[in-house]
């Protein structure tokens, strides 16, 4: 077993390890970012003192949104499996433009697909329109999330259009955002995965080359030449997530028309009144909604309900209306019977909603 070393999450720093660790030249690593309560979560999830198991290139901390931050190991051969796959994908290696923190397996995924590539990135700037403008690449990729995909709509859409494809991950996509894109001529294309499949591997629906996805009662399950090795020093969780080779997701999904379609987390519905509700429909149900501008919805503990449907909503309309709203096309026991009122949802560097800290303000 090879000793780990925890480097600066830095683009520069990254790309430098990681160029080590691709080429055989360079020693496992974990990325460790700026803020000092994530890096301390990061130091405890990857135990650098520890030995470290072997075949694994990078550890990844998970973002820990709604448990335990856990180290992610990946190897070599899974890193350039996801890079090779995704490039067969897109119509081949190009220049990428990274907008978001290569300690997460997004951008860190950016930058090994910028090394297969043999193209040096470019990193994201004060303004997305000018880091776009620095690009000389033949083909020009980006991946971001959805909420930046939203923003850039209404700032930058001259950028946007001028990439040959953008991955959207990290969250689900909305339908209404996907359909705006697509009417803006932009090309995105959403992407299901998470660290534990070395980022994206299922691009609208459709896995990449060399994974195979299935379904178990409803239940995503994954197989693949990108998928993890196994959690840092968790053998009985490895061992519960990682079955006959398949990797045993959080999540509920269909298959339709071949293709897969996410449905939600196995612990999205929730019971409130003796009823079961999919908070991810209602969800998807409010961002129909030409008021609301972004919308989750979350279960929270209640005395009398069992579980309180809280939607928290950035948007101009109030509880009454979007009750009705959801109402006309859901389950009227399913309308949120709490509505609270954002400007912002809050984000986790990851581009992901805080899920905890919403918590924290209606329990």
């Amino acid at each position: 077993m090879s000793s780990l070393r925890l480097v600066p999450g830095t683009p520069d720093a990254v790309l430098s390890a990681l160029s080590g660790v691709l080429d055989g030249s360079g020693t496992p690593f974990a990325p460790v970012p700026s803020d000092p309560a994530a890096a301390e979560r990061v130091r405890q999830a990857a135990a650098p003192d520890e030995p470290l198991e072997d075949g694994c290139a990078v550890v990844l901390t998970t973002s820990g949104s709604s448990g335990e931050p856990k180290g992610v190991l990946l190897s070599r051969e899974a890193l350039l499996a996801s890079a090779v796959a995704t490039h067969a994908r897109l119509g081949g290696p190009g220049q990428w433009l990274l907008p978001m923190k290569p300690y997460f397996v997004g951008g860190l995924q950016i930058l090994t697909r910028s090394v297969v590539a043999g193209q040096m990135p470019v990193m994201l700037g004060d303004s997305f329109t000018e880091s776009a403008e620095e690009m000389t690449g033949p083909r020009r990729y980006t991946a971001m999330v959805p909420t930046q995909l939203a923003r850039y709509l209404d700032t930058d859409l001259d950028a946007l259009r001028s990439f040959d494809s953008i991955i959207i991950g990290g969250a689900a996509t909305p339908a209404p955002l996907k359909a705006r894109a697509a009417e803006a001529g932009v090309t995105a294309i959403p992407a299901y995965g998470m660290t534990e499949t070395g980022s994206g591997c299922v691009y609208a629906g459709e896995p990449l080359d060399g994974t195979s996805i299935a379904l178990d009662d409803g239940r995503v399950l994954i197989k693949g030449t990108t998928l993890f090795s196994g959690y840092r020093l968790r053998p009985e969780l490895t061992a519960d997530v990682l079955r006959d080779g398949w990797f045993r997701t959080q999540d509920r999904g269909e298959i339709v028309d071949g293709r897969l379609r996410v449905i939600g987390r196995i612990d999205d519905v929730v019971i409130s009144g003796g009823v079961n509700v999919t908070l991810t429909t209602v969800q998807a149900r409010l961002l129909e909604h030409p008021g609301v501008k972004d919308a989750v919805v979350l279960g929270v503990p209640d005395v009398e309900w069992g579980t309180r449907v809280v939607a928290f909503v950035v948007g101009e309309p109030g509880r009454d209306e979007l009750r009705d709203f959801v109402a006309e096309a859901l389950p009227r026991t399913w309308a949120p019977r709490q509505v609270v009122a954002l400007d912002t949802l809050p984000m986790l560097a990851s581009g992901k909603v805080d899920r905890q800290r919403l918590l924290e303000t209606v329990r």
